[in-house]
Protein backbone atom coordinates (compact mmCIF):
# COMPACT_ATOMS: atom_id res chain seq x y z
CA UNK A 1 0.00 0.00 0.00
CA UNK A 2 1.16 3.50 -0.78
CA UNK A 3 0.30 6.64 1.16
CA UNK A 4 -0.07 10.30 0.37
CA UNK A 5 1.06 12.63 3.12
CA UNK A 6 -2.15 14.68 2.89
CA UNK A 7 -5.64 14.03 1.54
CA UNK A 8 -7.14 15.95 -1.34
CA UNK A 9 -7.38 16.62 -5.04
CA UNK A 10 -3.68 17.46 -5.41
CA UNK A 11 -3.20 13.65 -5.42
CA UNK A 12 -5.48 13.04 -8.41
CA UNK A 13 -2.84 12.58 -11.11
CA UNK A 14 -0.72 10.31 -8.94
CA UNK A 15 -3.74 8.28 -7.78
CA UNK A 16 -4.83 7.67 -11.37
CA UNK A 17 -1.31 6.73 -12.44
CA UNK A 18 -0.86 4.32 -9.51
CA UNK A 19 -4.29 2.73 -9.96
CA UNK A 20 -3.97 2.33 -13.74
CA UNK A 21 -0.48 0.82 -13.40
CA UNK A 22 -1.85 -1.63 -10.83
CA UNK A 23 -4.75 -2.54 -13.15
CA UNK A 24 -2.31 -3.29 -15.98
CA UNK A 25 0.06 -5.26 -13.75
CA UNK A 26 -2.73 -7.38 -12.21
CA UNK A 27 -4.84 -7.54 -15.39
CA UNK A 28 -7.91 -6.01 -13.73
CA UNK A 29 -10.12 -4.85 -16.59
CA UNK A 30 -12.86 -2.87 -14.82
CA UNK A 31 -12.15 0.46 -13.17
CA UNK A 32 -14.80 2.49 -11.36
CA UNK A 33 -14.21 6.16 -10.66
CA UNK A 34 -16.15 8.71 -8.62
CA UNK A 35 -16.54 12.07 -10.34
CA UNK A 36 -18.99 14.75 -9.30
CA UNK A 37 -18.37 17.45 -11.90
CA UNK A 38 -16.30 15.42 -14.37
CA UNK A 39 -12.84 16.92 -13.81
CA UNK A 40 -11.33 13.68 -12.45
CA UNK A 41 -13.14 11.57 -15.04
CA UNK A 42 -11.82 13.67 -17.93
CA UNK A 43 -8.26 13.19 -16.64
CA UNK A 44 -8.87 9.45 -16.28
CA UNK A 45 -10.41 8.89 -19.70
CA UNK A 46 -7.48 10.67 -21.34
CA UNK A 47 -4.96 8.44 -19.51
CA UNK A 48 -6.66 5.05 -19.77
CA UNK A 49 -6.98 2.93 -22.90
CA UNK A 50 -10.75 2.41 -22.88
CA UNK A 51 -10.42 -0.22 -25.62
CA UNK A 52 -8.52 -2.46 -23.13
CA UNK A 53 -10.17 -1.37 -19.88
CA UNK A 54 -13.77 -0.66 -18.94
CA UNK A 55 -13.98 2.73 -17.22
CA UNK A 56 -17.19 3.40 -15.31
CA UNK A 57 -17.63 6.94 -14.03
CA UNK A 58 -20.11 7.25 -11.15
CA UNK A 59 -21.71 10.63 -10.44
CA UNK A 60 -23.71 11.91 -7.51
CA UNK A 61 -27.42 11.20 -7.79
CA UNK A 62 -29.87 13.78 -9.11
CA UNK A 63 -30.94 16.03 -6.25
CA UNK A 64 -27.75 15.50 -4.23
CA UNK A 65 -27.21 19.25 -3.80
CA UNK A 66 -30.28 20.77 -5.48
CA UNK A 67 -33.65 19.20 -6.24
CA UNK A 68 -33.78 17.59 -9.71
CA UNK A 69 -30.23 18.79 -10.56
CA UNK A 70 -27.03 16.91 -11.34
CA UNK A 71 -23.62 18.54 -10.85
CA UNK A 72 -22.07 16.97 -13.98
CA UNK A 73 -23.18 18.79 -17.12
CA UNK A 74 -24.70 17.00 -20.09
CA UNK A 75 -21.74 18.16 -22.22
CA UNK A 76 -19.15 16.58 -19.90
CA UNK A 77 -21.19 13.38 -19.70
CA UNK A 78 -21.36 13.22 -23.52
CA UNK A 79 -17.62 13.88 -23.85
CA UNK A 80 -16.82 11.06 -21.42
CA UNK A 81 -19.10 8.69 -23.30
CA UNK A 82 -17.59 9.71 -26.64
CA UNK A 83 -14.14 8.90 -25.23
CA UNK A 84 -15.22 5.40 -24.20
CA UNK A 85 -16.31 5.73 -20.58
CA UNK A 86 -19.62 4.55 -19.17
CA UNK A 87 -21.22 7.27 -17.03
CA UNK A 88 -23.56 5.99 -14.33
CA UNK A 89 -25.84 7.96 -12.01
CA UNK A 90 -27.60 5.99 -9.29
CA UNK A 91 -28.54 5.75 -5.67
CA UNK A 92 -25.67 5.96 -3.19
CA UNK A 93 -26.28 3.14 -0.67
CA UNK A 94 -24.65 4.85 2.32
CA UNK A 95 -26.26 8.23 1.79
CA UNK A 96 -29.72 8.54 0.33
CA UNK A 97 -31.96 6.31 2.42
CA UNK A 98 -29.70 6.67 5.44
CA UNK A 99 -29.88 10.45 5.24
CA UNK A 100 -33.68 10.37 5.19
CA UNK A 101 -33.77 8.03 8.19
CA UNK A 102 -31.17 10.06 10.08
CA UNK A 103 -33.08 13.28 9.52
CA UNK A 104 -36.22 11.77 11.01
CA UNK A 105 -34.82 9.36 13.62
CA UNK A 106 -31.30 10.73 14.23
CA UNK A 107 -29.83 7.27 13.53
CA UNK A 108 -29.32 4.92 10.62
CA UNK A 109 -27.54 1.65 10.01
CA UNK A 110 -26.14 3.08 6.77
CA UNK A 111 -24.53 5.89 8.78
CA UNK A 112 -22.90 3.35 11.07
CA UNK A 113 -21.38 1.46 8.13
CA UNK A 114 -20.33 4.64 6.33
CA UNK A 115 -18.70 6.10 9.44
CA UNK A 116 -16.91 2.82 10.17
CA UNK A 117 -15.39 2.88 6.67
CA UNK A 118 -14.45 6.55 7.16
CA UNK A 119 -12.21 5.43 10.04
CA UNK A 120 -9.77 4.39 7.32
CA UNK A 121 -10.51 7.40 5.09
CA UNK A 122 -13.33 9.16 3.25
CA UNK A 123 -12.14 7.78 -0.08
CA UNK A 124 -12.41 4.18 1.14
CA UNK A 125 -16.06 4.73 2.07
CA UNK A 126 -16.72 6.04 -1.43
CA UNK A 127 -14.72 3.20 -3.07
CA UNK A 128 -16.92 0.63 -1.33
CA UNK A 129 -20.05 2.58 -2.21
CA UNK A 130 -18.98 2.73 -5.88
CA UNK A 131 -18.55 -1.06 -5.98
CA UNK A 132 -22.04 -1.53 -4.56
CA UNK A 133 -23.59 0.95 -6.99
CA UNK A 134 -22.10 -0.49 -10.18
CA UNK A 135 -22.88 -4.01 -9.00
CA UNK A 136 -26.51 -3.01 -8.33
CA UNK A 137 -26.66 -1.55 -11.84
CA UNK A 138 -25.23 -4.70 -13.42
CA UNK A 139 -22.27 -2.78 -14.85
CA UNK A 140 -19.65 -5.16 -13.42
CA UNK A 141 -19.42 -8.88 -12.86
CA UNK A 142 -18.01 -10.75 -9.89
CA UNK A 143 -14.32 -10.34 -10.78
CA UNK A 144 -12.17 -7.89 -8.83
CA UNK A 145 -12.45 -4.25 -9.87
CA UNK A 146 -10.45 -1.14 -9.03
CA UNK A 147 -12.36 1.73 -7.48
CA UNK A 148 -11.01 5.27 -7.29
CA UNK A 149 -12.36 8.08 -5.11
CA UNK A 150 -11.21 10.92 -2.93
CA UNK A 151 -11.63 13.34 -0.09
CA UNK A 152 -13.77 16.18 -1.36
CA UNK A 153 -12.89 16.72 -5.02
CA UNK A 154 -10.30 14.79 -6.99
CA UNK A 155 -8.89 11.37 -6.17
CA UNK A 156 -6.62 10.21 -3.36
CA UNK A 157 -7.76 6.63 -2.75
CA UNK A 158 -7.74 3.49 -4.91
CA UNK A 159 -8.74 -0.04 -3.91
CA UNK A 160 -9.12 -3.51 -5.37
CA UNK A 161 -12.60 -4.74 -4.46
CA UNK A 162 -14.54 -7.92 -5.11
CA UNK A 163 -17.92 -6.32 -5.84
CA UNK A 164 -21.32 -7.35 -4.51
CA UNK A 165 -24.78 -5.86 -4.77
CA UNK A 166 -25.91 -3.67 -1.88
CA UNK A 167 -28.32 -6.29 -0.58
CA UNK A 168 -25.26 -8.57 -0.25
CA UNK A 169 -22.99 -5.93 1.29
CA UNK A 170 -21.08 -8.40 3.44
CA UNK A 171 -20.09 -10.48 0.39
CA UNK A 172 -18.11 -7.46 -0.86
CA UNK A 173 -14.40 -7.75 -0.09
CA UNK A 174 -11.82 -4.98 0.00
CA UNK A 175 -8.91 -7.03 -1.33
CA UNK A 176 -6.23 -4.36 -1.37
CA UNK A 177 -5.89 -0.66 -0.67
CA UNK A 178 -3.59 0.51 -3.44
CA UNK A 179 -3.18 4.07 -2.19
CA UNK A 180 -4.79 6.32 0.44
CA UNK A 181 -4.00 9.49 2.35
CA UNK A 182 -1.94 8.98 5.48
CA UNK A 183 -3.25 11.99 7.37
CA UNK A 184 -6.88 10.95 7.35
Amino acid sequence: MQFFERAGRKNTAATLEIAFSYAKEKNIKEIVLASTYGDTALKAVDQLDTTRFKLIVVTHNYGFKEPAKLEMTKEIREELTRKGAIVYTGTMPFRNIGTAIRQSLKYSQQDLIANTLRLLCQGLKVCVELALMVSDAGLVGLDDIITIAGTGRGADTACVIKPASSNNLFDLKVRHIIVKPYDW
